[in-house]
């Protein structure tokens, strides 16, 4: 059998924590941020975490599981 691949896209997005958690970056950082307000910006540049729900789907991505 082949081996097992991780998604490369995933492998960019994604982080684990220490705890087993999975860390992402916070969407709509990248261009047209003359609109937003700087506490919107600010809001935007950290860092948040991947809900429950989707954290099955994206460890099978890194192959976690």
């Amino acid at each position: 059998m082949p081996k097992m691949k991780t998604h490369s896209s995933a492998k960019k997005r994604f982080t684990i924590t220490g705890s087993g958690k999975i860390k992402r970056k916070k969407a709509f950082k990248s261009h047209i941020l003359t609109k937003m307000t700087k506490k919107r910006k600010l809001r935007l540049r950290h860092s948040g975490l991947v809900s429950k729900a989707d954290e099955k789907r994206i460890k099978q991505l890194l192959c976690l599981r």
